[in-house]
């Protein structure tokens, strides 16, 4: 079973390019916030051990599915130890079934993200982001606190694409995935 892992700073398209990547490959998506949101609603607080269990939880579930791959999207924040074991953990996982993790960085300029940052599809899954202005501020907060761009020939995966999306649409992005890694196309 396969893995799309996409990453990136925040509002970079990662889960509007996963959207347009499942259409294209059939792979199924879970972004980051498919956990974070009903952890924030329910608590009332963000619990990052529950949300790390409730994803384990999922990843575990899916591994015993009868899916060909998944698109998974997270923000890594590279000066974070914790951060690169998380992620060799989950590609750990599928990799155990035989399967290949690829991983797409997709990086865009700060005034764009803060564009993107009030797109009604954004606005529409992540309820967390509603109060754009607190939102924006979070968004800021976390890239002085964090290294969220890999630095140039740090990531060494065998299957690593970088994509700077910027000026590009999500249909476009998510193409240039599955055409780069040879992902199976879904007949349209």
């Amino acid at each position: 079973m396969n893995l799309v892992i996409v990453f990136g700073a925040g509002a970079v398209g990662k889960m509007t390019v996963g959207q347009e990547l499942m259409k294209q490959t059939g792979y199924r998506l879970f972004h980051n916030h498919m956990t974070i949101e009903p952890v924030l609603e329910i608590l009332g607080s963000f619990d990052g051990a529950l949300i790390n269990q409730l994803r384990e939880d999922i990843f575990e579930g899916f591994l015993r599915s009868d899916n060909k791959g998944m698109i998974f999207t997270y923000m890594w924040a590279f000066d974070m130890q914790s951060d690169w074991d998380y992620i060799r953990n989950v590609a750990d996982k599928f990799e155990a079934t035989g399967g290949t993790v690829y991983y797409v960085e997709l990086v865009a300029d700060q005034a764009v993200r803060l564009q993107r940052n009030k797109t009604e599809n954004r606005l529409k899954h992540k309820a967390s982001k509603r109060d754009v202005e607190v939102s924006d501020r979070r968004m800021m907060d976390e890239e002085e606190k964090h290294r969220l761009v890999s630095k140039e020939g740090e990531l060494t995966f065998e299957h690593y694409l970088r994509i700077d999306n910027t000026y590009l649409e999500p249909e476009e992005v998510a193409k240039r995935i599955r055409e780069a890694f040879a992902l199976p196309a879904t007949r349209r």
